[in-house]
């Protein structure tokens, strides 16, 4: 798998390839599908990551605005003061990098600001462009996803992906947004309604490379989970880490995740894999 440098804000970087890297959901919410209203005190908030970085996560990814099907719109001043208080206590901590999941130009900015080294923006820089320029300046990790709400999508799920994520690519160059800053992400989940649709992005999720860029997936606990395994949202875990295991083979490199250890676990032999693949197809 081919090494590479990923550069975030505040003078770090993530080294990707050689291990999978796992990136700790940390909802500050109430109504987040899975676990909603669980960690929506900052002091709940503060263990719930301290235990996510225990468990191996090299990132926790804080989110203050429930982006699930049918949750309330808040506004932009409600989500910074969800996520600025636990962000500021993250990295005054120091324990790990951090993320901020919206995608909302000023709720990056004050939250690459307040310590946060990535900004996760699961609207593609598409919904507020100006999170690029953000991203620019700040030099801040950049995840870019793919979504297919509020727009008519192609009937192909790779074609589908490249149309989106071209143009989102796109916005990122104008506002000079380094490539080594860049990540980015199918979506799994947002507007792929079928179980099918989801399970054709992973078996074909290869020809994700050709855009060039390192891969994040967020598989965890979602609806697809449940109509393959049967379980509710909570007892997903095991689905989860089954197609994160799945996906390091196919070659992606972030993993972001509600249950930190048993995905943990289950990249280090996915890892273990292609370091032996690797190793035998050195062999003369």
């Amino acid at each position: 798998m081919m090494m590479r440098r990923w550069q975030l804000a505040h003078g770090r970087h993530l080294d990707l390839g050689e291990k999978a890297v796992v990136m700790g959901i940390l909802n500050v919410t109430p109504d987040s599908f899975s676990d909603g209203g669980l960690f929506d005190a900052a002091g709940l908030a503060l263990a719930q990551a301290r235990r996510m970085i225990a468990e191996g996560a090299a990132v926790v990814d804080v989110g203050g605005e429930s982006t699930r099907p049918g949750a309330a719109p808040i506004g932009a001043a409600e989500e910074q003061d969800r996520v600025l208080p636990v962000i500021e206590a993250l990295a005054a901590a120091g324990e790990a990098l951090i993320s901020v999941d919206t995608y909302r130009a000023e709720t990056a900015r004050l939250a690459v600001a307040a310590g946060a080294h990535i900004v996760n923006d699961v609207w593609g820089l598409q919904r507020e462009p100006g999170i690029a320029e953000v991203a620019a300046r700040t030099g801040a990790g950049l995840v870019i996803m793919h979504t297919g709400r509020e727009r008519e999508i192609l009937p192909d799920v790779i074609e589908d992906q490249f149309f989106f994520l071209e143009r989102s690519l796109e916005i990122a160059r104008q506002a000079g947004v380094r490539g080594e800053s860049i990540m980015l992400d199918p979506g799994f989940g947002f507007a792929k309604e079928t179980a099918e649709a989801n399970l054709d992005l992973m078996v074909r999720f290869g020809e994700l490379h050709a855009l060039g860029f390192p891969l994040a997936v967020g598989t965890s606990r979602k609806r697809f989970l449940g109509t393959v395994t049967g379980r509710d949202a909570a007892d997903r875990a095991a689905g989860t880490a089954a197609t994160s295991v799945v996906l390091r083979l196919k070659g992606a490199h972030l993993f972001r995740v509600h249950d930190v250890a048993i995905n943990v676990d289950a990249l280090a032999v996915a890892d273990a894999i292609v370091t032996r693949q690797t190793a035998l197809q050195d062999l003369p």
